[in-house]
């Protein structure tokens, strides 16, 4: 009995990742919904309307096809603020779009978003504007859709994630609401179309795209149960999302907003944690410490290091969101150098000595600036004092003076391998000096018997970059 009970578990739990897999949705079948109507005309709004916008708009009332601003810049103009990036959605296929261009001879880009119904336009050489052809999702598998087209504005807002990005614009200031966006907004709710689960089993990133502009949009730090736990029953789903859809939605959560806040619930109460690829035990309380001291001056991964404790953890966040080498390495410096920084705090002498090894030290002399901001970044992340930051981003490190020519020119060493053993020997010294000796005093030591063999030992005295 007990392994019939057993198998009926996996059967069950096999049969409903199958039917998320290949979601059918019945989107085009819905009753009619009478939408909200809300007009609007201010001053963001009218900034939108460039003299290549009203050509774009005279061209599609021409053909009499609807083009209307969609998604997140609906959203923006409703809270007061000046959209960055304006998306335009349209009754016009494609096709349709294509040849309206051609005979305007209006050049288009990217012509590979056609696949996704996207067809962008540069007008009079001076802008470009992205416009997508309504749509449905036919059948999902949680991180693509098959698509088919529609003329109707409310079967393509009901494929959209959230309420408050299933808005559109028309061009006369008519903000077209059917899902109730207007007001969540008002309110500050952030709240998925329909039914959650299936919003989510559509496409198992918007579990990020949630807390994203839960973190952007709410008031309160409580979230709905509902939503939460639509979020806990689908999160599974999330081992199919590409590593670079994952950490760009990611990045933008642990510096945006809230962020504290947003992924404290992520971790304790979804415990999303395998599939962001961070530790299971996070430091949450460092986290927030770091996020509340320095809430717009820190680097993605400076707060992720934070939720971490050791270097190798950095390596298996890797895995799973594919950092840039810059990215990367930021974290393995902070989480290497972590436990020195707190113990010498207050050490001017320790800060600065960092800075000659990423910076000075024979090697490193092309990576002045960009070492420099990792050293900021970690004296961020042990809540360093303003002063001391100041000090590590204004400090100027006088030259090494000594190079390998000079080495040569002096005639106590000689040229090959060993050049490189007494160049770093050199610096040390320099560098214990506190950077008094010079040229002179330091070349009297080149000779010396000393001298460590740097090719013995392959952990050189060279910090990892």
């Amino acid at each position: 009995m007990k392994f019939r009970s057993q198998l009926s578990v996996i059967l069950s739990q096999t049969i409903r990742r199958y039917s998320s897999s290949k979601l059918k949705t019945p989107a085009y079948k819905m009753e009619s919904i009478e939408p909200r109507l809300l007009k609007i005309d201010n001053e963001d709004f009218r900034a939108l309307f460039t003299p290549q916008l009203l050509k774009l708009r005279d061209l599609f009332a021409k053909r009499n096809y609807e083009i209307r601003i969609a998604g997140g810049a609906v959203r923006d103009l409703l809270m007061n603020i000046r959209p960055a990036d304006v998306d335009f959605a349209s009754t016009a296929t494609p096709t349709q779009m294509k040849e309206m261009f051609e005979e305007e001879n209006i050049r288009m880009l990217h012509k590979r978003g056609e696949e996704h119904g996207t067809i962008t336009c540069r007008i009079d050489e001076a802008e470009n504007f992205e416009i997508t052809t309504l749509r449905i999702d036919v059948v999902c598998d949680g991180r693509r859709a098959e698509v088919k087209y529609t003329t109707d504005w409310q079967l393509d807002a009901n494929r959209r994630d959230l309420t408050i990005n299933s808005l559109f614009l028309d061009l006369h200031g008519n903000v077209v609401d059917y899902f109730g966006g207007i007001a969540d907004i008002e309110s500050r709710r952030v709240a998925f179309v329909g039914d959650a689960r299936r919003r989510i089993q559509e496409d198992y990133l918007r579990i990020l795209r949630y807390f994203r502009f839960f973190g952007r949009i709410s008031n309160t730090p409580e979230h709905e149960a509902d939503t939460i736990q639509a979020i806990i029953d689908n999160k599974d789903g999330m081992a199919g999302i590409s590593a670079e859809r994952i950490w760009t939605e990611l990045k933008k959560i642990v510096v945006g907003r809230m962020a504290d806040i947003v992924v404290k619930s992520m971790i304790e109460q979804c415990q999303l944690q395998k599939y962001l690829g961070l530790p299971e035990n996070c430091n949450l309380n460092r986290f927030q410490k770091v996020f509340i001291r320095f809430p717009k001056c820190v680097e993605p991964m400076t707060m992720i290091a934070c939720l971490c404790e050791e270097e190798g953890q950095i390596a298996s966040f890797h895995k799973i969101t594919k950092l840039s080498n810059d990215e990367r390495l930021l974290g393995e410096f902070i989480l290497r150098e972590r436990n020195a920084a707190i113990e010498n705090l207050d050490n001017n002498d320790w800060w600065i000595d960092r800075i000659f090894d990423l910076e000075v030290r024979p090697g490193h002399e092309n990576q002045q600036g960009r070492l420099r901001l990792r050293l900021v970044q970690l004296a961020r992340s042990v809540l360093a004092d303003e002063e001391r930051i100041q000090m590590i981003e204004k400090f100027v490190a006088p030259q090494f003076p000594i190079t390998t020519q000079d080495l040569i020119n002096s005639k106590k060493v000689d040229r090959g391998p060993h050049v490189r053993n007494v160049l770093f020997y050199l610096f040390d010294l320099w560098k214990a000096s506190r950077f008094t000796e010079t040229r002179e005093t330091l070349l009297e030591h080149a000779g010396d018997a000393d001298i460590p063999d740097l090719s013995k030992d392959k952990k050189s005295k060279s910090p990892k970059r």
